[in-house]
């Protein structure tokens, strides 16, 4: 990369920086529970709305992995998602009525309670429907893999998202607060997954399984992007560009050995479709609030009409991580 190029991304982070700390006035803290936050602790990050069905699983799930503390945004829920997250022990909560589109998704609220608070923390921001999976996950915990991660120098960790969807409709299956949605949704694409690199960024580009297929099958270019780093090792000076797709600085999107060989990384099993999807929507499709004037959830709401089931011939039912690397859509990499 040119020192041109490099200079025009150290100011374009210096602006997504103080963007964050402009968007932070939109933030009314709830409860503040950062004070209790120790200096080794795992952090967890997230924007949530109406997710109040999800979320009794989504925290047990990461405090299992070994999360120390949830910061949470909440975005103008209804259905008691503020109050549930407010009654828990280790979860710090701010609420906002603010425009989700014009904080660019969320991401600038997060930036913003990262620089504050996640400086020096290994950082996982997720959304409620993302569970992380990665090498030796049933046997060792995520502490495990960050001081792995510190050890070999890595500041940050990849994972495909994986969409999971059920054998059938989506509505054959009502989802319970509290259980697991892959014990409904345990079905996935293992294949048809189309990879670029983005010379500008560094990152990979990932699209492709059954959003692809199904959703978006005419313009395939138009299918959402599948590559996350959602781990990450974070300095105030860091900051996110979309989503969890990419990072400044660069280097944190060099996730992939160029070299022949491959580095560690995971996968984020994505519970997006259970009954509660036509719901949801339907109701996104309402607010406008997402990318580009929302294609992606257009596109849901007219394929949804017909009830489609997402199951194929070439679906795989989710094992266990070892499957995932198998099919090659992780790899434990060199860590032993």
């Amino acid at each position: 990369m040119g020192a041109w190029q490099s200079y025009r991304l150290r100011l374009q982070r210096k602006r997504w920086r103080i963007r964050a700390v402009r968007k932070r006035r939109e933030l009314k803290r709830e409860v503040d529970r950062t004070a209790e936050i120790r200096p080794l602790d795992l952090l967890c990050f997230s924007t949530i709305r109406n997710e109040a069905v999800r979320l009794p699983y989504f925290l047990q799930y990461y405090r299992d992995q070994g999360i120390n503390h949830f910061l949470i945004v909440d975005n103008d829920s209804t259905d008691g998602s503020a109050d549930y997250l407010a009654a828990q022990p280790d979860v710090s909560v701010w609420s906002t009525k603010a425009s989700y589109k014009r904080s660019r998704f969320g991401v600038d609220w997060l930036n913003w309670l990262q620089m504050r608070y996640a400086h020096g923390h290994w950082s996982l921001t997720v959304d409620p429907d993302e569970f992380l999976i990665y090498p030796f996950c049933d046997t060792r915990p995520l502490r495990a893999l960050t001081d792995w991660l510190d050890a070999s120098s890595i500041r940050s960790f990849s994972a495909m998202l994986l969409d999971m969807y059920p054998k059938g409709r989506l509505d054959e299956q009502p989802y319970q607060s509290g259980q697991d949605p892959i014990e409904i949704a345990s079905w996935f694409d293992s294949g048809n997954y189309t990879i670029a690199r983005n010379k500008r960024f560094g990152n990979l580009w990932i699209q492709g399984g059954p959003r692809a297929r199904m959703f978006f099958a005419d313009q395939p270019a138009k299918a959402p992007a599948l590559n996350k780093i959602p781990l990450v090792k974070w300095d105030r000076r860091y900051a996110y560009v979309s989503s969890t797709h990419m990072l400044l600085p660069r280097g944190l999107n060099q996730v992939y050995d160029e070299w022949g060989g491959e580095k560690a990384s995971g996968v984020l099993l994505h519970a997006k479709f259970l009954d509660t999807f036509t719901a949801k929507a339907a109701e996104e499709l309402t607010r406008k609030q997402h990318y580009s004037a929302s294609v992606e959830y257009r596109a849901y709401a007219e394929t949804m009409r017909d009830d489609p089931d997402l199951w194929c011939k070439w679906s795989e039912k989710y094992i266990n991580w070892r499957q995932l690397e198998i099919l090659g859509l992780m790899s434990k990499g060199n860590w032993a």
